[in-house]
């Protein structure tokens, strides 16, 4: 089979809105009105925890079978204008990947304000053995502007009707929002030069075994989108959470058109999680079992 670098970068833009076909337990406009579905709002305790300005996770992603094609590394940290700074960072290296299409992406997208909204996004792309890219996007999300530009093109400028995220600013805000069982919450997302309101369903609530947290109690969720975004993303998607005040995504699901992409967390760090301070990835651990 050839591997399509989508199918990687789809789950590392894992964000809300990694992707949906609207499968049959799926929420989707005919079964339910969006007027009846309520914005999401982010719990205050949790924003403090997960935006302390310290939070680290680190993603193996693998192919069915558990073939490993790549690594997702996130970060939350403060930047120089008192708000805060997103990171992602896409990589095949160490992987037989990256023998056949090698993929190192950048994504920095800084939030502020109590809804930690964005204000700037840009992306460096590296892929295969000759694409790269640069992408940037301003946000006036009190004008309700957008202004991109790819490369050394001219700046296009759309005007939106609301306050949006984009891509990963949704993820990091939605894993904050409460999930009511069988319930669904709004999330606006500016994507395909237009804002959307996405629709997160919450799927179950399960103990999900053997985690790089230990044995933990989950809440999944899936986000149905109607958008292509910056990576193609077709398929159902579903979120690990853990169900309580850290809210760590542990894992992701995406399928595609043959099998599914799952990205499983291996590393996990943030002071002000209590619960989880500092763990050691799953290679780690191993390493020092069989040294001890």
């Amino acid at each position: 089979m050839r591997f399509k670098p989508i199918h990687l970068r789809a789950v590392a833009t894992l964000t809300v809105l990694s992707a949906c076909t609207l499968a049959s337990e799926c929420l989707s406009e005919e079964s339910q009105n969006l007027k009846d579905i309520p914005y999401g709002v982010m719990s205050a305790e949790m924003v403090r925890i997960a935006y302390s300005g310290t939070e680290k996770l680190k993603y193996a992603i693998s192919w069915t079978g558990g073939v490993k094609i790549g690594e997702l590394h996130m970060e939350i940290h403060r930047d120089k204008d008192e708000g805060y700074e997103l990171d992602a960072y896409v990589t095949t290296e160490g992987t037989f990947m990256n023998s056949i299409y090698p993929v190192h992406d950048t994504h920095t997208t800084r939030v502020r304000g109590d809804e930690r909204l964005p204000y700037f996004y840009e992306v460096y792309q590296e892929e295969g053995y000759s694409y790269t890219a640069y992408r940037m996007t301003t946000y006036d999300q009190e004008k309700g502007v957008v202004k991109y530009r790819k490369n050394d093109q001219p700046v296009r400028e759309f005007k939106i009707d609301g306050t949006s995220h984009n891509e990963f600013s949704a993820f990091f805000a939605s894993r904050l929002m409460e999930f009511k069982d069988g319930g669904a919450i709004i999330v606006p997302a500016f994507a395909d030069k237009k804002r959307a309101e996405v629709v997160v369903k919450t799927l179950s609530r399960q103990m999900t075994s053997q985690t790089v947290l230990g044995d933990v109690q989950t809440v999944l969720v899936s986000p149905i989108l109607k958008f292509k975004g910056l990576y193609d993303k077709r398929g159902d998607t579903v979120i690990w959470y853990t169900d309580d005040e850290c809210r760590v995504p542990v894992q992701i699901n995406s399928k595609v058109v043959v099998g599914s992409i799952t990205a499983k967390l291996v590393s996990y760090e943030n002071p002000l999680c209590p619960r989880y301070t500092t763990t050691k990835s799953v290679s780690s651990k191993k390493e020092d079992e069989a040294g001890g």
